[in-house]
């Protein structure tokens, strides 16, 4: 009796998800992470399962927020660049075009690697890759030699034009390893074959800069876990919406910057399919963040163009990898309550996190956050939390808030509903970026709700957005470690070829596919995946001739001219509400290639009898209009499939809390999804 287990570390917990693939049985278990060690953290959390090294059998899978926090808290190596002659202040200069022309407290984003530890190297590449100047070995000698003196603990190489041939970092590389042998070693062109110089410079950088941070955490779990027995094939959750190997985890780290929240995205996609709802609003609300994500027609949306660490005063770093299109802002349980300086209140980014947490965990923590707010409010039950695990002081809550309350001027109780109406109207405005912005009606999606939080915001930000399903599966506070479950295998190709769009252009775009196929076919052969289990996804970065930016149109092994024609001028009158009679040209070439992973039965719920039976009692709860009602609250576990229940209430479960809101109407369907319809939208 096998089960397939997945791992994903949070900012705030770390979550295990196991399933049995005879029976489809789920065994879930939640606890704190561990930011001094997450390997620790782990390990526990397999430890508490119960889970018997025998009972892993064929899958083990890994998500967390390691990379995306040693690169906000800047916690990585001391990184070393080398470049091309000529262009050692690009990571200086970056952009001369600023996203917020307007904002006075604009802050240009400091590089991760200082001016000093940038090293030249004399060669030169046209776009097309010929060689200009050939590369002078001795430069290469003495740019190895500054950066063994300066102690450099990664190295990044990044040579202008590199992404058109590899050749003279492959031989930097080669002698890197021979003069620094310690020192892991950064390729831009093992990272992306895309042009723009910036990005990609920026995005070797990154990579270098976590690599030791992430190879000592793989390192230390796969010691761990073979310690205790566990010999099966370890994957990592990439930020493309895949799974790779660890070894491979290893060499290309910054594939992991939004490892954790993907899994939710893909569970999200795989429930839409199950349950027939292809178009998905994805909404995760954790301790430390809110992430949403849109699935349109069953399809998860990537790009290369993901920034991290953007904010209100910075244009953030560019990443010039795969990325799953996702928005995510400081709107988690533990995200702070404060005033500004005129006295307005606001909500993150800041967060307790695990350690010391939310006040009312009483763990130290003294700041208001959003957890203790609805504590005051009634929604969580201090004696339920984590199912009873951990028992919340609502005075500690109420302590918290009475600084925040004294400064805003107001109770205790509207300081805290003010606090929860605050992070409402934030994860809208997120919701709004991935919808409304992007040229989608949020009224022709249904809402898919997990994480600790995202089921009691849920049904409030359908209403405000017109939304008329809300979905919130089962053990939704590990939802996002279920959806590594579900993944398959994924290794992405992608090369800059300028072409203007003809039938010799499209014989050589597809050539470049083709080859990019034969690479993939390897990988999988050393992953030993069997070829019949892999398949491969072309699309093209396309333009209007004269255009700056592309649009990604998904392509057809065997489409014409005029098939690739009609598909660009309907997808970009999708996303710009225009379309030209210009000629087109091909800018990227993208192949996405997958190795199935063999996807596990899910349980139908069983749950029979009344609805009373799952009646818990009733208590006081505010609501965000600031009405005190005594509302029923329910055990999900006990409520029956196919019968109707109506708002307001709560349902409780150990891993969440869901809200219906006054006139919500919920039903639990056969796979044990709550299916909440919400009045007056649409």
């Amino acid at each position: 009796m096998g089960y397939r287990v997945a791992v994903d570390v949070g900012g705030t917990f770390t979550d295990l998800c196991a399933l049995n693939e005879e029976t489809g049985e789920l065994v879930f278990v939640k606890d704190s992470t561990t930011p001094a060690n997450f390997a620790h953290g782990v390990v526990q959390v397999i430890r508490k399962s119960g889970l018997k090294k025998e009972d892993f059998t064929s899958f083990l899978g890994n998500g967390s927020t390691i990379v995306i926090n040693a690169i906000t808290e800047r916690k990585g190596a001391k990184t070393g660049l080398i470049t091309t002659k000529g262009f050692r202040d690009v990571l200086e200069i970056q952009r001369s075009n600023r996203t917020d022309m307007y904002n006075f407290r604009y802050e240009k984003p400091r590089p991760f690697v200082p001016r000093h530890r940038v090293f030249e190297v004399d060669e030169r590449l046209d776009f097309q890759g010929n060689v200009l100047k050939a590369l002078d070995e001795k430069s290469v000698q003495t740019a190895l030699e500054n950066c063994k003196g300066f102690g450099v603990e990664s190295l990044a190489v990044c040579l202008y034009n590199s992404y058109s041939n590899p050749e003279h970092e492959e031989v930097i590389g080669e002698a890197a390893r021979k003069i620094l042998p310690q020192v892991p070693v950064t390729l831009s062109h093992e990272l992306t074959r895309e042009w723009r110089e910036y990005e990609r410079m920026n995005t070797a950088v990154m990579n270098a800069f976590v690599q030791p941070v992430v190879d000592l955490y793989l390192s230390t779990l796969t010691s761990e876990l073979r310690k205790m027995g566990v010999t099966i094939p370890l994957h990592v959750m990439q930020s493309n919406g895949g799974v790779s190997t660890f070894d491979r985890a290893r060499e290309i780290p910054i594939y992991q910057i939004e490892s954790g929240p993907i899994g939710g995205i893909i569970g999200a996609t795989f429930l839409g399919r199950v349950i027939g709802e292809p178009n998905v609003l994805s909404l995760d609300v954790g301790g430390t963040t809110a992430k949403t994500s849109l699935v349109d027609d069953g399809e998860v949306k990537v790009n290369t163009d993901y920034k991290v660490a953007r904010s209100a005063f910075s244009s953030g770093y560019p990443v010039k990898v795969p990325v799953v299109d996702i928005v995510e802002i400081g709107a988690g349980g533990g995200s702070i309550a404060w005033a500004n300086e005129v006295g307005s209140l606001n909500v993150g980014p800041q967060s307790a996190a695990a350690d010391p947490g939310p006040a009312c965990y009483d763990r130290g923590g003294k700041s208001p956050t959003v957890t203790d707010a609805f504590l005051l409010t009634g929604v969580i039950d201090p004696d339920y939390f984590l199912g009873g695990e951990i028992k919340l002081q609502k005075s500690r809550s109420e302590e918290a808030f009475k600084e925040l309350a004294s400064t805003l001027g107001r109770s205790l109780r509207d300081a805290a509903i003010g606090t929860i109406q605050v992070a409402i109207a934030n994860m809208i405005n997120a919701l709004k970026l991935v919808s409304v912005r992007r040229g989608y009606d949020p009224r022709d999606f249904a809402m898919v709700a997990f994480g600790g939080g995202g089921p009691m915001f849920a049904t409030a930000l359908a209403r405000e957005l017109g939304v008329e399903r809300v979905i919130v599966p089962r053990v939704p506070g590990v939802f996002s470690a279920l959806g590594m479950l579900l993944t398959d295998l994924r290794h992405d190709f992608l090369q800059t070829r300028v072409l203007r769009l003809s039938q010799e252009a499209l014989k050589e775009a597809l050539g470049v596919g083709e080859g990019f196929r034969e690479e993939a076919v390897k990988r999988f052969e050393e992953e030993r995946v069997l070829l019949a289990d892999v398949w491969h996804e072309l699309s093209f970065d396309l333009r209007y001739l004269g255009q700056e930016h592309t649009v990604n149109v998904p392509i057809d092994w065997k489409d014409s001219v005029a098939d690739v024609e009609k598909k660009f001028h309907d997808r970009h009158f999708k996303e710009y509400t225009f379309k030209l009679t210009d000629p087109l040209e091909i800018v990227n070439i993208h192949v996405a290639s997958y190795g199935k992973v063999k996807k596990p039965r899910l349980k139908k719920y069983k749950a029979s009898g009344a609805v009373g039976d799952a009646l818990k009692g009733k208590r006081n709860v505010v609501f965000e209009n600031g009405k005190l009602v005594r509302i029923p609250v329910f055990q999900r576990d006990k409520l029956p499939s196919k019968n109707r229940l109506k708002g307001p209430a709560i349902i409780e479960e150990p891993t969440s809390t869901t809200i219906l809101r006054p006139g919500d109407k919920l039903m639990v369907d056969d796979y044990g999804n709550l299916m909440i319809s919400i009045p007056g939208s649409g």
